[in-house]
C-alpha cells in the first residue's frame, strides 16, 4: 500500500495496546474498532472494514454517528459466490442431495418422479438482494431459461438476464410465485430473521430456498420445521444462523438439504482483489478523492 500512496505513513498495530497508542493520530485505519478504540480516534476520516459484509456489532451507534467514512470489500467475491449458489440450485433442481446420500450404501434407487425435478426453463427464480452477487446469479440462471425476478432496496435497473425488479415491499406478494428463492442478503437490522415461519409458509410447498448471504436472515428452527412438514421442496445453505452448525442438528440428516460450511467465498485471486481495493482507496484518500465501496453505516452495507 505504501507504493500505491507514498504520501501515507503506514503503521501496523500488532495488538490492541499498540492500536490505542496509534489511533489518536490516525487519519485512516484498517480493521475493527470497539467503543474505546473509536473514542481515541479523534482524527479518523476513513475506516476500511476487513470484509465484504462485517458481522452484527461492527456498526455500533457511536460508529454510525462518527464522521468517519467506512468502506468494505464488496465485489471481490461476486463470481465465486454466484457460481456456488447456482451450483447449489442446480443440485436441488436435479435431486442430487437424495442421490448423494445413497452413494455410501450403493443404493440403486432412481427416484423417477417428475415432481422431484425443477425444470428451469419453466421456473421462476426470485433473487433477493441484487447487488453484484445477486446480479451475477441472475445472469447465470437466465442462461438455463429460468425467469429471474429480483428484489432490492436500492437498485431500480434490471441487470442482464433479470426480467423484473421490485422493492422489498413486494416480497410477500412475490414469494408464492417463486419456484426457487435465492438469498444474497447482508446481515442488517432489516434482514435479520427475514425468513421466519410466516414467510416460509408463503412459499410453494415444492419451492427451493438457497442462502449464500448471511445465516441470520433465515430462522433455522422454522426452516427445519418446514422441511419436516414437507412445506418446502428443499434447501441449500452455505451460511447458518448458528455457525458452526452443531453436528447433531437435524438439518445434517435432512434428505432434501444441501449444506456447505460457509465456503462460497473460496476461490482464486481473493488476496489480489482485496489488495487492489485497499490500494485504490489509499490512492484516493491521499489525493482527497471520493472513496469506492462506501458503506451506509446506518444500514450496515
Amino acid at each position: 500500500m505504501g507504493e500505491a500512496a507514498p504520501a501515507l505513513d503506514v503503521k501496523i498495530a500488532r495488538d490492541r495496546e499498540a492500536a490505542l497508542r496509534l489511533l489518536p493520530d490516525a487519519a485512516a485505519a484498517y480493521g475493527t474498532l470497539d467503543r474505546e478504540m473509536l473514542s481515541q480516534a479523534r482524527n479518523l476520516r476513513w475506516l476500511q472494514a476487513p470484509m465484504a459484509a462485517p458481522p452484527a456489532g461492527y456498526f455500533f451507534p457511536e460508529l454510525v454517528a462518527h464522521p468517519v467514512q467506512v468502506t468494505n470489500f464488496r465485489g471481490i467475491y461476486n463470481d465465486h459466490v454466484a457460481t456456488h449458489a447456482v451450483a447449489m440450485l442446480l443440485g436441488l433442481a436435479r435431486n442430487l442431495p437424495v442421490y448423494m446420500r445413497q452413494q455410501p450404501s450403493g443404493a440403486w434407487d432412481r427416484h423417477l418422479a417428475d415432481c422431484d425435478i425443477l425444470h428451469l426453463p419453466e421456473s421462476t427464480v426470485l433473487v433477493i438482494g441484487v447487488g453484484g452477487i445477486g446480479a451475477e446469479i441472475g445472469r447465470m440462471l437466465a442462461a438455463f431459461g429460468a425467469r429471474i425476478v429480483g428484489i432490492d432496496p436500492r437498485r431500480t435497473d434490471c441487470p442482464e438476464g433479470m426480467q423484473e425488479l421490485f422493492p422489498p415491499s413486494e416480497l410477500e406478494r412475490l414469494l408464492p410465485q417463486a419456484d426457487a428463492v435465492v438469498l444474497t442478503l447482508p446481515h442488517t437490522p432489516e434482514s435479520e430473521g427475514m425468513f421466519d415461519a410466516r414467510r416460509l409458509a408463503l412459499m410453494k410447498a415444492s419451492a427451493f430456498l438457497v442462502n449464500i448471504g448471511r445465516g441470520a436472515t433465515v430462522r433455522l428452527d422454522a426452516l427445519t420445521d418446514a422441511l419436516h412438514r414437507k412445506r418446502l421442496g428443499g434447501v441449500a445453505l452455505d451460511v447458518f444462523e448458528q455457525e458452526p452448525l452443531p453436528p447433531d442438528h437435524p438439518l445434517w440428516q435432512e434428505p432434501r438439504a444441501l449444506l456447505t460450511p460457509h465456503v462460497a467465498v473460496v476461490g482464486p485471486y481473493i488476496p489480489q482483489r482485496r489488495l487492489a481495493v485497499l490500494c485504490e482507496n489509499a490512492k484516493r484518500f491521499a489525493a482527497g478523492e471520493p472513496l469506492i465501496n462506501l458503506v451506509d453505516k446506518s444500514l450496515w452495507y
